[in-house]
């Protein structure tokens, strides 16, 4: 993806957290492409309106939320000093049953990554797995 491609994202990213801050309601919108290949930039597009950029749960949309976002920074922490890989993949991907994310009909990435990756399963592996060691990274 080109600079300026993520750079007009960014931009729609903010008009849209900022959107969501003041209505105080989470509008469902596509979601953007973005690279397979970068945790980083997946984390970014799909996860900071919630967790926050920095991964504390303190995201834009989080205040519209009826559940706090999790602090992903403290994840190894909470687990005994292990990072728990297979928890976040499966949470990622939507296999898990996590109350805060709500019904199938909210943020279950495994759903939208199947529709950017074309129903390519191998590529839908790659975000996720690629979003999970992201997000293994910010550990604190």
């Amino acid at each position: 993806m080109s600079r300026r491609t993520r750079i007009s994202l960014g931009g729609l990213f903010v008009f849209i957290a900022a959107a969501v801050m003041l209505s105080q309601t989470i509008k469902k919108v596509p979601a953007p492409y973005s690279s397979p290949a970068s945790g980083k930039d997946m984390y970014m597009m799909h996860c900071a309106a919630c967790h926050g950029s920095d991964a504390k749960g303190n995201g834009p949309a989080a205040p519209a939320l009826k559940a706090a976002p999790t602090d992903l920074t403290v994840l190894s922490k909470n687990h005994g000093g292990m990072f728990p890989d297979a928890h976040v993949f499966s949470t990622i991907k939507g296999e898990a049953d996590i109350p805060a994310h709500g019904t199938k009909d909210m943020p279950v990435w495994g759903n939208v990554f199947m529709q950017l990756s074309n129903g390519h399963e191998s590529e839908v592996q790659l975000r996720v797995t690629n979003l999970t060691k992201y997000v293994k990274s910010l550990q604190q």
